[in-house]
């Protein structure tokens, strides 16, 4: 999904399902905890 650094390290931040990415709501910003990074599209059901 995105890879994150903190304090000169990179993480690798996998997702755990599949799903879309509809908005990267942060980009090349610091962030606190909490922070929203990315939004997903909502799963049609039927």
């Amino acid at each position: 999904l995105l890879i994150l650094e903190a304090m000169k390290m990179e993480h690798t931040i996998s997702a755990t399902h599949d799903g879309t990415i509809a908005e990267i709501a942060t980009e090349g910003a610091q962030v606190t905890d909490g922070t929203v990074l990315v939004r997903f599209a909502e799963e049609a059901h039927g």
